[in-house]
Order: structure tokens, then sequence, then C-alpha cells
């Protein structure tokens, strides 16, 4: 079997922002909903190890199918706002069953094992019904206008009748029974006073215990126990208070039985909405056990683990973890892993909090690294320019840095968030090692440079030398670090004894600068300072390009008339304006500058691009005159082009377009002139693709050959290959080599493609690559320049980090 081509070293990526989306399963795989794909995450490597791509929408609900010997899960069950249902088979990542028939999207999945291994699926809509699946629907629950919030399902002790909760915003629990092939209502449990939010069954003994959480801020807990025809309690005894019991009766082949309901407890300690309850995973050690725990999630930001007292039998709190301070909104669901030594929480953000069980220090919890990424579109994303870390900016408003953890397990992380602004974010430039420049939808340009704080955490992360970090910072001038007004949009610089309270902050994310930072430190001890606005735009930004010697940054803004469709080209060293360069009429969708720095190439919504040429006797003052450009009649593209690049050697540049095609333009330098017969097709190299290009990106493949990488509106990616000096196969000069599966792929538009600006791994350990004896150098050199690295930006919120494997290319 032929090596692939792509291989997945990273997926950065956040929980969808409803409530059941994330599931632990006994085998310690997290499931969760990220867009419109299903991501499995392991904890232990601290990496997204497979995604499911087969929901149109986004998925809302996520669950395991657990199995009663807690063996690990073969079954997943997943809903989105597709209106559909998918029972995924965990081994090859194929729809087992597609489940239709909702009107509206699912909100809450849950599923159990029946006779013969059949999965008995129970989901929750916004069509206001409740549908039970068995390979089909085989029934409905309609309410009419209410809506259930939340589903459970279980098997009535004795008897294995499955029996189905449901939380809605009437403020009961509904019970129903599948008695003799029909589901009927058996009891609606009172109490409640607000929306019913959750609900989560668990077996213990012969009994069933009930979980309900809901927007009162309480929880309570309902016992479900078969009832003796001969039970003393039914005896009258006035000395004794007994909790009220609720009988409902379950006929199954002419079998009558009874069983009873009543309120265990009521857990009263979070101050705000409580959104998720979830029981601790019962162990099988001979014989299956169930620890009596309960975990449950609120926003008001914090998790608590409650258990009944030895002595008393008294539900009282065990632990409580979670956020201080900040302006965030809380948690909408818990999950607790198989040995209860870890608990998760996702916020309304998207972001995955994880607390693990401190063995050194008895009843102690510590908050533990885990998965983070945007939680809306990403737009773009840039590599500084030492191909060390990865920096993102997306719809979310947030601009994200990523790098590997290297002296732990070679992991990427997110390590910084160094913008969080009030627009959303469209575009960046990195102008430095610490520095880029970042555009939102608003007029201005904002320049943000790297504190003394981040410097000093990224040398401990990334195993760089400190020093040489410093050095080539201007460390006399570096601030310790940044924050934000309260009403304000700007990143304020806050140098060595400005704040005290911040300085403290500082101090606390400096102890852990050994490990990347938890969700709440990236939040509010990881901006970076805005050293500079940039004014000149009339429009919201769309664009931005710095050249390779980053000493000029153009930038583009939306636009729908000609003096509006300018490129402004900016002084890193001033940050002034040097020059407005007008072509177009409409908006500029993209730039590059090429790798020499002496071209500048701008692509069009107006389905023309143009090609700037540097004048180059006063490099200090540099200015650019119009060298070639397409005009409407001339013009290949017949739709929006949206993306462009140059090939290293600043020879060949090449456009892509919304009409599925991407062209590959000729160019020979000789004596500093640059030559080409624009009009002349036989200069044009012509790949056409399946979907509409969204990006394109290109590099060197070897000394004789280029490599292509195209992004797709499906949310594939395509690598092409030329070799200049080889006849064309089959008639076409690109031959395809490689493409992502459907579980690489991302599940929307792929946004942006960027080349690593060197080849190797990194997130990955090279240091053991001695082969046949010869010396380690060479083997490492040999191997590493083997596989570039190609990170994309997507709609569907996800950054994605591939090795390019040439030699299966």
């Amino acid at each position: 079997m032929a090596a692939p081509v792509f291989e997945t070293c990273h997926v950065a990526c956040c929980a969808n922002r409803t409530p059941n989306v994330v599931s632990w399963s006994r085998g310690g795989i997290i499931a969760f909903g990220t867009c419109n794909s299903v991501a499995f995450y392991d904890p232990q490597e601290r990496r997204v190890v497979t995604l499911l791509n087969g929901h149109t929408g986004r998925v809302n609900a996520v669950q395991w199918v657990h199995r009663e010997d807690c063996a690990p899960e073969s079954h997943l069950v997943s809903g989105g706002s597709d209106n559909r249902l998918i029972v995924w088979e965990v081994q090859n990542g194929k729809v087992s069953c597609p489940c239709k028939g909702h009107a509206g999207p699912v909100c809450a999945v849950d599923a159990i094992y029946v006779k013969d291994s059949a999965i008995l699926v129970a989901s929750s809509a916004s069509d206001s019904t409740v549908r039970l699946w068995l390979s089909e629907c085989l029934h409905t629950l309609s309410f009419g206008s209410r809506f259930m919030m939340d589903v459970s399902l279980a098997l009535l002790p004795g008897i294995r009748v499955p029996i189905l909760a449901c939380g809605g915003d009437n403020s009961q629990v509904h019970l129903y029974v599948q008695s003799n092939g029909q589901l009927q209502k058996a009891l609606s449990l009172q109490g409640h006073e607000d929306w019913v939010r959750g609900v989560a069954w668990t077996s213990l003994g012969g009994e069933l215990l009930l979980a309900s959480c809901s927007q009162d801020c309480l929880i309570r807990v309902w016992k479900l126990c078969a009832k003796s025809g001969t039970d003393p309690r039914t005896e009258d005894d006035h000395g004794i208070i007994r909790m009220k019991e609720d009988v409902f009766e379950v006929k199954e082949r002419d079998v009558s039985s009874e069983f009873a309901v009543s309120l265990e407890t009521v857990l009263a300690g979070h101050e705000n909405w409580v959104y998720g309850v979830h029981w601790q995973p019962p162990l099988y050690k001979g014989i299956l056990q169930q620890p009596l725990s309960l975990l449950s999630a609120s926003m008001d930001k914090t998790m608590i683990l409650w258990a009944p007292e030895e002595g008393s039998g008294v539900w009282v709190e065990q632990v409580r973890v979670g956020e201080v301070g900040g302006n965030t909104l809380g948690f909408y669901g818990c999950q607790m892993s198989p040995d209860g030594s870890m608990i998760v929480a996702h916020a309304f953000h998207g972001a995955l909090h994880l607390w693990c069980k401190d063995h050194d220090k008895e009843g102690e919890w510590r908050p533990g690294v885990v998965i983070s990424g945007h939680f809306n579109a990403v737009q773009d994303l840039s590599w500084d320019p030492d191909g060390e870390f990865l920096i993102s900016v997306g719809s979310d408003q947030t601009t994200r840095l990523f790098t590997p953890w290297r002296k732990q397990d070679e992991t990427w992380h997110e390590i910084s968030r160094p913008q969080i602004h009030g627009y959303d974010m469209q575009c960046l430039a990195m102008v430095g090692r610490f520095q880029f420049v970042s555009g939102a939808d608003e007029k201005v340009l904002r320049v943000f440079q790297a504190p003394r704080t981040f410097v000093e955490n990224f040398a401990n992360i990334s195993g760089t030398s400190k020093e040489k970090l410093l050095t080539c910072s201007d460390s006399a001038n570096l601030p310790e670090g940044a924050s934000t007004p309260a009403l304000g949009l700007s990143n304020k610089a806050v140098f060595q004894g400005e704040i005290l309270a911040l300085q403290l902050c500082i101090r606390m994310f400096r102890h852990l600068g050994w490990e990347p930072p938890p969700e709440d430190h990236l939040l509010q001890n990881t901006l970076w300072p805005e050293v500079q606005k940039l004014y000149g735009h009339g429009f919201e930004m769309f664009c931005l390009a710095s050249d390779s010697a980053r000493m000029v940054v153009a930038s583009a803004c939306k636009a729908s008339k000609v003096e509006h469709a300018t490129i402004l080209l900016w002084s890193t060293s001033t940050w002034r304006q040097l020059q407005t360069l007008m072509c177009h009429t409409l908006t500029v969708t993209q730039m590059a500058f090429s790798p020499n720095s002496r071209l500048l190439l701008a692509v069009s919504r107006d389905r023309t691009w143009s090609l700037w040429r540097r004048n180059l006797p006063t490099p200090e003052k540099p200015q650019f005159s119009l060298y070639a450009h397409t005009g409407k009649d001339t013009a290949v593209h017949s739709r929006i082009i949206w993306s462009c690049d140059w090939s290293p050697d600043s020879k060949y540049f090449v456009t892509s377009s919304r009409d599925k095609k991407v062209i590959f333009r000729n160019k020979l330098f000789e004596t500093g002139v640059v030559y080409e017969q624009f009009e002349n097709q036989r200069s044009m190299l012509l790949v056409v693709v399946r979907s509409c290009c969204e990006s394109c990106w290109l590099c060197v493949s070897d000394f004789h050959s280029y490599l292509l990488a195209v992004g797709l509106e499906s949310g594939r990616i395509l690598l092409y290959r030329w070799s200049p000096g080889q006849e064309p196969a089959e008639g076409h000069d690109w031959s395809s080599c490689g493409e992502t599966d459907i579980s690489q792929s991302h599940s929307l538009a792929v946004k942006r493609l960027r080349w690593r600006p060197r080849t190797g791994r990194v997130g990955r350990n090279n240091n053991n690559n001695k082969k046949d004896g010869r010396p380690r150098a060479e083997s490492e050199i040999e191997g590493e320049s083997s596989w570039p690295q190609l990170a994309s930006a997507s709609a569907d919120f996800s950054v994605k980090i591939f090795n390019i494997n040439k030699r299966a290319l």
C-alpha cells in the first residue's frame, strides 16, 4: 500500500456553542461537534485523532452508545442543524444509519443497546417533537408549542424495557415507557420552576437514578425502583416522614410491573442556570460498579462534583472548579473521564476546560492542557518568518497563535491570543518575528508587537534560546504585557511597575510558562500591545500582504467604486503611507509580493489581476508602477478571482477563481527585466478543478519541479505538480498528485493556504533520524527535506497543518 501524501499534523478547533455537543467514551476519547464535523480528541495524546464529516449543518448533539460491560464503544450518534441524525461506526468512520424525519434542527440525542445489539436512539428537535429510532422512526411525540431541551434513555430494572426522560421548557420532566410496542406516558415529574436543561439516567443496583438540572439553578435527583406488592413501607407509620412516591405500571407481554419514582435530593450550589449534569461512568472490576458521583456545569462558570456523605448519605458538594472574574459567559455542559480522574466542560465560546485530579494533593484538582481553536470562520493565517509558529484570525473576533510544545510531546497548542477584538477579523500579515498587522471589519489597520512575557514563555514552550529571542526583539523597549480598557478596542502596553494587579496576573502566567496556558489565561494574560494604528481606507479591511524584506505592507478594503478599490502601501519603519495604487474597479481580494520583493500581484472581484513593479534606484523609498494587467475583454477568468501566489523563485505566479480555474502564468527573468507574452495562451498553464477555487499556494517541490496546493469551496485540498523540463502528461502541464481524504478535508470552504517557510515537520521530534550508519545531520536533512508543511484555514472554524510526503507524490 502506497504511503499517503497528506499526513495530518494538527487540527485546531473547538466545540460548537450548544449544550449537548460533547461526549466522553469509555475508551478515553472525547467526541465533540465542531461546525459540521464530529472531532475525536484524545486527552492523553493531546491531539485530534480523526474527524467525521457527514452533516451539512452544524452538529448540535453528540453521544457515544455505551456498552453495559464498559468496553470501548463502537458506535456514536450525532444530530445537527441539517435536521438529521447519523449513527456512526467508529472503527471505519462510516455512516451506519442516517435518520431523516425531523422538520427542524436536532438539539439532543441519546442511545442505548436493546435486544440483539440493536441501537435505540432518542432525539429531540426544534420542531417540538421527540422521536425514537430503530434504523427507522418508531415513535413520534409531539409537544405542540413546547420544546424538549434534553432526552435520556435507560432500561427499567428487571424487565429491561426502555424508559425515556425528556426535560423541556414547561419546567417538567416527562417519563415515557415503551410498552407492548407502544410509547406511553408514565409520569410528569414536577418541582423545577424554570426550563429543564438536562436529564441523565444511571443504574445503581436494582434502581435507576435520574438527575435533572434547570434554569432555576437547582439540580434534582429522582429515584426509580420496582414496587413490590408487599412493600413494608406501605404500612401506615405516622412517626416517619417519607417522600411522596409516584407510581406507574408497565405491561409487557401480559406481565404487569409497577415502579415508583420519588425525589431523592435537591442540590443547590450554583448561582446561575445549570445547563448540564453527568454521572460518573460505571467501572467493571469483575462486577459492574457504579460510583455515586454527579457532575454539574452552570452558566456561573463553575463545575461542581456532588456525592453523598458516607455516614449520613446526605448529598454535598465535594469539589468546585471553574473560572473567577472575567467578562465571559459560563459552561454549556460537562463530562467525566471513565476513571473519574479528569473532568471537562465546554464554554459559551466553544473552549474546552479540562481539570485533572492532583494525585499528590488529596482532594485538589488542577487545570489541564487541552485543545483550543476558533469558534467561527477562520479568515486568514500566516507563518512567522522562521516557521516556528502560526498566527490565525477569524470571524470570532480573535487572533490566535499556535506553536509546538517541544519539551513535552511535540503536539501543537495555542499559547497566546494576541488580539481579542470587537469586530470580526479578516486579514493579517507578519512584518517581523514578533510583529504583525491585522485588519477587521473596520477602517483601521492595527499593528501589534509581542511583549516580554510572551517572548520568554515562547522560549520555554518551544525550547528556543531565550537570550537569542530577546536579542532579536529589542528587549530593552519591550513592555511586560498588555491590557484592554473595559470599553476600548486597543490593547494598551503595560510596563514594569505600572499596574500591580496586572503584574500579578503576568507573574502567574510566567509560572505556567513551561506548559501551554489554559483558557482563562489565554483570555486575560496573553494579549499583545498595540503599537500603531493605520488610517486611510474608507471601508472595512479585506486583505493584507507584506514583502519578504518586511519593509512594505500593502492593504486593501471592500470597494464598489474605483476610488475605493485602491491599494495602500505602508512603510514598516515609520508606519507612514508610501503610495496609493489604483487599477481595479471592485474589491481587491488578495495580494502577494514576489519573494524577491520586486513585484506586487493583486487580484480583484472585477475578475482581473494587476502586476506592479518596484522602481529600484531608491530602495529606501520604494515606489511601484503598473507593469501589466488584464482588462475585462482580455481576462481569462470569468468569475471573481479569490487568490494568488508566486513561485519561490519569483518566475511564475498563479491565480484561482470561482470559475473553477487555476491559471499559472509563465515568466522569464533576463538581465533584470521581466518579459512575458500575456496575450499568448501558451504561456498560461491551466488547471480545471471540480469545485470553486477559494485559495491556492505554490512551493518548490524539488530543484526541477513545482508543487501547487489548491483549496476548494467543498473543503478539499488538491495537490498538483509541474516539472518545466518534462513533456506534459496526457496533454496537461500539471499533474494531480494527491488530495485530502474525507476525514482530512474541511467541511466548508478553504479560506487560506500557506506553506511553511522552510521544510521539515515542525512539531515532530526529529532527533532520531540516524540511518544506515550515516551522520545524523545528513540523514535528518535528507529526511526532513521530503516533508514540507501546509497550513489551511477554513470557514468550518478549524486550522489544520498537514505534512506533505514528497516521496509519495
